[in-house]
Formats: structure tokens, C-alpha cells, sequence
């Protein structure tokens, strides 16, 4: 008990940091003249990677029990990046032409952040682990799946919001905010498909037990899109808000799921004698 009590505690600390980070982003904006060139690639750099480092530093403590190499962090969360920035947005932009979609009615909108977006961008953070690091010696544990998969989630998020940040025409403080759930969220749904990859590794798990982990992580994935692009215009003036609310609510119920599987897994591992 007292070791989840810590674990509550930290990841208590993480939110708090990530609410003052907002905060003082959105105190200090107004203050700053309107931001181009390098200075505007500085402060999307910041707000895409403050955030980013302190829900890592959230899951990665979660992992009481064996928890993982650093290098091997760093690594998959380069391979989030690295992924996000060559392969999703190109298929997304070039191949599957997303923007046609997401500029139709809202159903068509709907439909092409879940199946075009939410597929493509959730198969590409399981393919980050599934071909990373499931078959190192160190993916030792279910909860293996989750904090490797929300890493990688966490290095998607980044580049994307990078690129969000330095699109202009957004104020700092919202665009922190903004950035901060869109994070969590990335972290928290690739963190759903990691907990089926990791339950799959160490159980007999039916065959269907893969691809749904991955429709469900799809799905939220474009709940959570559609939040933040569609449900902003659902009022009679535009509110921004509305969608960041929606978007937190689910990003944080997904994160609290993710909290629990991760408690009752190691219970069961404690219980075992720390054999699977």
C-alpha cells in the first residue's frame, strides 16, 4: 500500500507541475511581443517538451517493480518522433489525404479521425514497441506495455505539437493548454494499446485481442480529435474551451484506467513472487 500511495503522489506531483507550467505560459504571454523565427521554434520546443517530460516522468514511475532502462526510454520516445514526423503525417497529409475528410460534415469528420487518423497514428506508436523493444529482455512485465507504449505516444504527441505551435495564430497560453492534454491523451491511448500488447506477450489471449486494443486506442484517438477540432464551433460562437474540456475529461478517465490496470498488475505479480 504504501508503495501505490507514492505512486499516487508522484503522479499528484506531475499534474500540479503540468497546471503551473500552463499557468505561468499563460501569464507571461501577453507580456511577449508576437513571436516569429527562431524565438517562436524556441518557445514551441518548450511547450511541446515541458508537458511531454513531466507525463513521461508520470507513467515512467509508475513501474515499481522493474522499472525500465533509461536508454531504452529515450529510445522509443525517439522513435515516437522520429515516426510521427516521417511516416504518420505523410501517409496522413500525402497518401490518405486527411484534410479531405476532416473538412466535410462532421460525421465524415468523425469518422476519418478514428479510422484514417486514430488507425494510422495508433498502429505507428505499437509499432514503435511491438518492433523496438517487445522482444528485448527488458519487456519483462505487462506493465512493460503500457509505459513503453506512452512513451511512445509521448514522442508522437511532441513532434506534433511542435508543428502545432510553430502553425501561429494561437496564444501561447491556450496553445500550452492546448498541448498539455493533447499530450496526455497521445501517451494515454497508446498507453491502452500497450496494455494489450503486454497482456498478450505473457497471456493466451484470443486472436481478436490485438486489433481491438488497437480500435479502441484508435477510437478514443479521434473522440479526442474531434473535441479539439469540431466541438468548439457546436455553440453559437466559437469556444475553444468546450472542446479542451471534452478532450481533458476523456484523456484523464483513459490515464486513471491506465493508473488502475497498472496497480492490479503488479498486485498480481507481487502476489506471484514476482513470477509472471
Amino acid at each position: 500500500m504504501h508503495r501505490f500511495r507514492a505512486v499516487r503522489q508522484s503522479i499528484l506531483l506531475e499534474v500540479s507541475a503540468v497546471v503551473v507550467f500552463v499557468a505561468l505560459i499563460a501569464l507571461l504571454s501577453p507580456l511577449l511581443p508576437p513571436l516569429s523565427g527562431t524565438p517562436l521554434v524556441l518557445a514551441g520546443l518548450l511547450i511541446a517538451l515541458v508537458p511531454a517530460t513531466l507525463w513521461l516522468t508520470a507513467f515512467y514511475r509508475q513501474d515499481r517493480l522493474d522499472p525500465e532502462p533509461k536508454e531504452y526510454i529515450l529510445g522509443v520516445f525517439a522513435l515516437g518522433v522520429v515516426l510521427a514526423l516521417g511516416v504518420g503525417q505523410p501517409l496522413l497529409r500525402n497518401v490518405f489525404h486527411l484534410q479531405d475528410w476532416v473538412g466535410g460534415s462532421p460525421f465524415a469528420s468523425l469518422i476519418g479521425l478514428i479510422f484514417v487518423a486514430g488507425l494510422t497514428q495508433e498502429f505507428l506508436k505499437y509499432a514503435a514497441v511491438r518492433y523496438g523493444v517487445f522482444n528485448t529482455p527488458e519487456f519483462d512485465h505487462p506493465v512493460d506495455g503500457i509505459v513503453y507504449a506512452a512513451t511512445a505516444g509521448l514522442g508522437f504527441a511532441t513532434s506534433l505539437n511542435v508543428a502545432y505551435v510553430l502553425a501561429g495564430g494561437v496564444n501561447l497560453g491556450m496553445a500550452a493548454l492546448h498541448v498539455s492534454i493533447s499530450t496526455l491523451a497521445h501517451a494515454s491511448f497508446a498507453g491502452v494499446m500497450g496494455y494489450f500488447l503486454g497482456r498478450a506477450k505473457f497471456e493466451a489471449r484470443p486472436v481478436l485481442w490485438l486489433p481491438g486494443g488497437l480500435l479502441l486506442a484508435a477510437t478514443l484517438n479521434g473522440v479526442v480529435s474531434y473535441a479539439l477540432r469540431e466541438v468548439p464551433f457546436l455553440t453559437f460562437t466559437f469556444n475553444p474551451w468546450l472542446g479542451l474540456l471534452v478532450a481533458a475529461i476523456v484523456a484523464l478517465a483513459t490515464f486513471s484506467f491506465l493508473f488502475a490496470r497498472i496497480r492490479s498488475l503488479e498486485q498480481t505479480v507481487t502476489q506471484r513472487g514476482g513470477v509472471l
